[in-house]
């Protein structure tokens, strides 16, 4: 169903209409690029559109209002319609942004919607499904990280995204941080020589699923919709909302933070993919009446063929040793602080003295995330997240969680784009 609210009073929502109201951003057309779909795919074609991007935001928790209410203040873009599985929230949360349209189910949404673009705020288990669905309707998109959790559903996203043409950014931001954009600039000088090693450790006092436990009614929430083909059970409002600390929905710390260190990594040092990883973890410090079974205690170990180890790890029962860092055989950069990163010599056992003391990485200017999508869409241009840039840090965050269900070493073969284990 699709309800209406007035951006002008913020009336209280209502079921029942069906109307989009008047935009209050301008309507002018623009050389902003799009594909029209022919079937299941899209053909290519270019035609006029807004001066404005119109945006549908599936996911209405803390991550698609921060999302909202970016696009509001955005001058280029518009957010015109809310889809969550939980109407109530959903409702809730187009009143207060002053929203047009609000949709419980996304396929209705990609159907109805008169947008030009889709972000998908989810839980990590739906990013996937919901990436294909909408760029078979000719929707641009932003995926929040990670791409997906499942390798499967990480290729279908990858081909229907390429066989459609749908310009694409996935929500691994830190690359587009000028400090981060200086260290590539700065790694690709040769200044660091050799890595060795680069590191991780992501700590804290508890896990971060407890903030989002809240209560929840049954009657607010699709229940099966939300369990997206798993088994039915009881509705439990501590799975609905605090799904990140369920490794059947999320898959914890590793997919959920190590995407973003596992990607700034490779857009620093220009890797792809790992030739192997290995993963142990388990459940050490936090059990309750919740249940929750991702670990949280959690260490990946990858080998990439450039020369050079990767190790993330997360113990979410004591916050002391938190730390990035690459190790090369001439210096170190260090970006405990992704936006004000370092760099010095320590350690390095080939120094040849052109590093000297500890530096600061001189930042690059580079448009910030959004912005940069939004702009891809009207040049054509590859956003500085990609779809190929998802695919990269998804195979290697899944690469880990099967070594950590299997207890064994799991190699990856780009030609063939398979995981196997060892």
């Amino acid at each position: 169903a699709c309800f209406a609210a007035s951006s002008a009073n913020r009336r209280p929502i209502t079921a029942g209409s069906t109307k989009i109201l008047p935009s209050s951003r301008p309507n002018a057309a623009s050389p902003l690029r799009e594909r029209t779909g022919s079937g299941s795919y899209m053909k290519e074609e270019t035609r006029m559109l807004r001066s404005v991007v119109r945006m549908a935001i599936v996911g209405a928790g803390t991550w698609g209002e921060n999302h909202a209410r970016i696009y509001q203040a955005h001058p280029m873009a518009e957010p015109v319609a809310i889809c969550d599985q939980n109407m109530a929230k959903a409702q809730a949360l187009a009143e207060r942004l002053g929203i047009a349209e609000v949709y419980q189910d996304y396929q209705v949404m990609l159907r109805q919607c008169d947008c030009d673009a889709v972000a998908i705020v989810t839980p990590d288990f739906a990013h996937a499904e919901i990436a294909v669905a909408a760029a078979r309707a000719g929707k641009h998109i932003y995926v929040e990280k990670p791409m997906a959790t499942e390798f499967d559903g990480l290729v279908r996203a990858v081909d229907a995204v390429k066989g459609a043409g749908t310009v694409v950014q996935v929500g691994t931001q830190l690359r587009s941080l000028p400090g981060i954009v200086g260290a590539r600039d700065l790694f690709r000088t040769g200044i660091f020589g050799q890595l060795s090693r680069v590191e991780e450790c992501r700590n804290s006092e508890k896990p971060y699923w407890y903030r989002y436990l809240k209560e929840v009614k049954e009657e607010d929430v699709d229940w099966k919709e939300f369990l997206s083909g798993r088994p039915m059970r009881p509705f439990r409002a501590d799975l609905y909302s605090g799904w990140y600390g369920y490794y059947e929905f999320s898959k914890g710390p590793t997919p959920g933070f190590g995407a973003h260190f596992i990607d700034m990594m490779h857009f620093i040092t220009g890797a792809r993919f790992p030739t192997s990883c290995v993963c142990l973890g388990g459940i050490c410090t936090w059990k309750d009446e919740h249940a929750f079974t991702n670990p949280d205690c959690i260490q990946a170990t990858w080998l990439y063929p450039e020369g050079f180890l990767v190790s993330i790890a997360n113990n979410m029962g004591n916050a002391a040793g938190n730390t990035r860092k690459f190790y090369g055989d001439k210096g170190v950069l260090n970006v405990d602080n992704w936006a004000a990163p370092t760099y010095d010599c320590g350690g390095a056992p080939r120094r040849d003295g052109t590093i000297r003391g500890k530096n600061d990485v001189k930042p690059v200017d580079h448009p910030d995330h959004f912005l940069n999508w939004l702009q891809c869409m009207r040049s054509g241009e590859t956003p500085n997240a990609s779809i190929d840039a998802g695919y990269q840090h998804a195979v290697a965050v899944i690469m880990a969680m099967e070594s950590y269900e299997t207890g064994r070493k799991t190699i990856y073969d780009p030609v063939k784009r398979k995981i196997t284990t060892a």
